[in-house]
């Protein structure tokens, strides 16, 4: 928690934590303002259905730091001989890039108090979307954080957390390419079946334990990577 605090804090420091929550309550206000809005809409899927793109630019600005600056700054020793756990140490980090796009995020709740006080919303499917939104955006940070051990130049973990993102989102328009045992490997692991069915207000533990899975994949394929580097 002690480095997460710092994270936290170092994300305010510099623009990042201010670019990132600027641009985001920017294209989440346009797409309230012309699908709620302008529209005479009551449903929020449009504003989600925007973030879900959104994110896919948006998470390798909060994650492209995290771990190659502390490498190019020469810092990344310190970290591997601290008296605290990798475990701790890339959780912490990761918990202050969850909790910056949290702070994004909770925008949308602003959004369905204002046409609360019009009509009134299918709260389901606000939640709905607003969990599965929660557990994508906590996915992509996993990936990022894993390409930001890989490199200190933060442009290439950028560009490669963009590309990796990019390619668990899309690559469930390659089901209809496959047949067979493959086609469904491919669909398994789309994100995007599995988000929108939080969408149309459909829970599936599977779909949760998904969205989980990765983030514990990723986060432990990170420490694994510092691991590896503390003894070599």
């Amino acid at each position: 928690m002690a480095i997460a605090r710092k994270e936290l804090g170092a994300y305010f420091r510099s623009p990042v934590g201010f670019i990132f929550l600027a641009v985001f309550y920017f294209f989440s206000g346009y797409f309230f303002f012309a699908n709620n809005l302008f529209g005479m809409n009551a449903n929020l899927g449009g504003v989600f259905g925007g973030l879900y793109t959104l994110l896919l630019f948006l998470i390798p600005i909060l994650t492209m730091r995290l771990l190659s600056e502390e490498r190019k700054s020469k810092t990344e020793q310190g970290l591997l001989t601290a008296p605290v756990s990798l475990t701790g140490m890339v959780l912490g980090k990761y918990l202050a890039a969850v909790a910056v796009f949290v702070i994004g995020l909770s925008v949308t709740l602003v959004y369905a108090l204002l046409i609360a006080t019009f009509t009134s919303p299918n709260w389901g499917l606000v939640f709905g979307n607003l969990i599965a939104t929660l557990l994508l955006g906590m996915a992509l940070i996993s990936i990022g954080l894993f390409i930001s051990a890989l490199t200190e130049n933060q442009v290439i973990a950028a560009v490669g957390s963009f590309g990796v993102g990019l390619f668990f989102l899309m690559v469930g328009a390659l089901r209809a390419v496959f047949t067979g045992p493959l086609a469904a490997v491919v669909g398994a692991i789309s994100f995007y079946e599995r988000y929108f069915s939080f969408g149309l207000g459909i829970f599936r533990i599977a779909d949760i334990l998904f969205f989980v899975s990765v983030c514990a994949i990723f986060l432990f394929l990170t420490i694994r990577v510092f691991e590896k580097r503390r003894w070599s």
